[in-house]
């Protein structure tokens, strides 16, 4: 990318984004998909000009039938006839072509363009850190499924109209050339003489039209970006809303959202309103030339045809030649709206490109101010003088150094905001900024059990094997795990299909987050306010499965509530200090009943 890839969007230059998008999306063409992509525009192509030969037979048609009718020949009218079907087939056939075609290059394209897209967004965990950045840029979604299509579909039509037209008008100027000549006449005792007329006559006609749309058009193209973005922000309003049905509803927050989904959609209507008015002058100069054009030719031919320089059948050519001209030449303003919408469609594909590759730039730190990843030369876990950061450089944790061994229970605790779940964030892998060193044993299996445990789709079996899904675990297995995890009554509905996400409840969310534990025995549990959604009672019952199933687990968590301390060994405390927090280590003392409870469960 170029180096203005780092600057804000309203600083990079308007033309720079096209020029990114095209460097991007013009991979198709390289690589392994080069064969296939050259192979759908070599085809395209060869279908566009056999289009054109197609409308030059037509053409010529139009000239042989019309001289026919003038001379009453019966047998040349009867001959035109018989050529009539013939070109329309032909005519049809390179149609036909030319639409599968470019619809299969498109198809391919957006495909290609929406892979590469897609999976820089969700390699790395990018679609999770992206929610780091102080960006504009929302609903990266929207911009890979819609604006990517928006961006490629329209481009290979243009791309083929551009060039259909180029050769269109070069090839039916001629023969405006050819056959309408020059023309000669007298204005005020003067004689003036303007060869090719005809051709030049198509020329400035579109020159003058293509102008005229061009200057009432162009703030078109703002004014449909910032439509989008609107339509953006308010489907992303109402995306909210519905995820947050619940708490919105508890709380009766009905009237405060209404007005907030009325205000944004209100932002849309004003950005529909700016483009209606502008569409509005652009289409009164388009219905103007569209009334005007095919008049112009017939006017401009009749002088000639009255003179008989011209026959009905050359007039006839003619005029329709001036058309073919005359629409290859205004090509342009007639693709002006939906050049518009292709531009800011362009402009946000962009955009999210420009801010993947801030945040991988934003993570490329120099060695002492890099996070380093790596694996343990034994079987502890090592953080090693870690500091982290906000994006921002304000220090959250400073030098914390922590050894935890194999099958230890460690709880941290700190005040709300002093960076315990950004510690979990940087064990997961998913923190950049900031330096130190964290590894993991090597070849061990880990998982980490967030508050809200993400439920996919699928059967309730999928759900409970998550992410292992195709590993193969006998069913008894994971009723077992259910019952002990307090889902028992949820059993029966092992092979149903649901929309888990929506149907359970936080607690029973966390419950499977635990189901899953005792089925895939991960050697390390990292763990952020994983029981904060159950009672007391329940979690009580639940953390007892790592001093029991799950003993040789290591375990580190992050917790509030009560009791929390009896199922661990070790408590280590973040203590806010305006340089970042600090961190100090201290065993948890449990009382001697405690002791041997544990103790006794252990060897029962």
């Amino acid at each position: 990318m170029t180096d203005t890839a780092a600057l804000p969007a309203d600083a990079v230059p308007a033309r720079s984004r096209s020029r990114s998008f095209f460097r991007m999306a013009n991979g198709f063409w390289k690589g392994p998909s080069a064969g296939r992509a050259w192979l759908l525009t070599i085809v395209v192509l060869a279908f566009a000009f056999a289009q054109i030969g197609a409308q030059v037979g037509i053409n010529g048609w139009n000239r042989l039938f019309f001289d026919a009718l003038e001379s009453k020949d019966m047998g040349a009218v009867i001959t035109a006839i018989g050529l009539l079907p013939l070109l329309l087939a032909a005519a049809s056939l390179t149609m036909s072509g030319l639409v599968v075609s470019r619809m299969l290059l498109q198809v391919r394209w957006r495909e290609w363009v929406t892979e590469r897209l897609a999976g820089w967004w969700i390699a790395d965990q990018r679609y999770y850190r992206l929610g780091f950045l102080d960006t504009e840029h929302k609903a990266p979604e929207f911009r890979i499924a819609e604006d990517v299509r928006i961006a490629t579909e329209p481009l290979v039509e243009f791309a083929i109209g551009l060039l259909s037209a180029a050769v269109t008008a070069l090839t039916f100027a001629a023969i405006l050339w050819t056959v309408a000549g020059s023309i000669t006449f007298e204005i005020a005792g003067r004689t003036f003489f303007i060869p090719a007329y005809m051709a030049i006559a198509a020329v400035l006609y579109a020159v003058i039209a293509s102008l005229a749309a061009y200057y009432v058009g162009r703030a078109l193209v703002g004014k449909v970006s910032t439509k989008n973005e609107m339509e953006a922000q308010f489907r992303a309003e109402m995306t909210r809303l519905r995820e947050n049905a619940e708490s919105i509803a508890l709380i009766k927050g009905d009237a405060d959202e209404r007005s907030s989904v009325i205000e944004s959609y209100g932002r849309v209507v004003t950005a529909w309103l700016a483009v209606v008015r502008r569409q509005g002058f652009l289409a009164l100069v388009l219905n103007t030339n569209g009334a005007l054009f095919p008049v112009v030719p017939l006017l401009l031919a009749t002088p000639k045809f009255l003179s008989g320089e011209l026959t009905l059948g050359g007039v006839m050519q003619v005029a329709a030649a001036f058309s073919a001209v005359q629409a290859a030449l205004i090509w342009f303003v007639d693709n002006f709206v939906r050049l518009s919408e292709w531009y800011a469609s362009v402009v946000r594909v962009d955009e999210l490109s420009e801010t993947l590759e801030e945040l991988d730039i934003g993570t490329i730190m120099e060695d002492d101010q890099q996070i380093t990843l790596e694996e343990s030369d034994d079987d502890a876990i090592q953080i090693e003088n870690l500091s982290l950061a906000h994006r921002n450089g304000r220090v959250v944790i400073d030098d914390a150094s922590i050894r935890i061994e194999p099958g230890e229970k460690v709880l941290i605790a700190g005040e709300s905001g002093t960076g315990k779940s950004t510690l979990i964030r940087a064990l997961a892998g998913l923190w950049p900024w900031g330096s130190g060193r964290i590894a993991f044993p090597r070849g061990v299996r880990y998982a980490f059990l967030p508050q809200k445990p993400y439920m996919p789709r699928g059967t309730l079996k999928d759900l409970m094997l998550y992410p292992d899904g195709d590993v193969a675990v006998d069913d008894d297995v994971i009723r077992a795990a259910m019952e002990r995890c307090g889902l028992g009554y949820m059993v029966k509905r092992l092979h149903e299909e649901d929309d888990w996400d929506r149907v359970l409840s936080g607690g029973e969310r966390q419950r499977i987050a635990f189901c899953r534990l005792l089925i895939q025995k991960p050697a390390i549990i990292v763990m952020d306010e994983a029981t904060a959604a159950l009672d007391e009672g329940s979690q009580d019952s639940l953390l007892s499965m790592l001093e029991d199933e799950l003993v040789a687990s290591t375990v580190i968590s992050v917790g509030h509530r009560p009791g929390l301390e009896e199922f661990h060994g070790r408590k280590i405390t973040l203590t806010r200090r305006p340089a970042g927090a600090q961190v100090s280590s201290a065993p948890i003392r449990h009382s001697l009943w405690r002791v041997v409870r544990s103790a006794g469960r252990r060897s029962g």
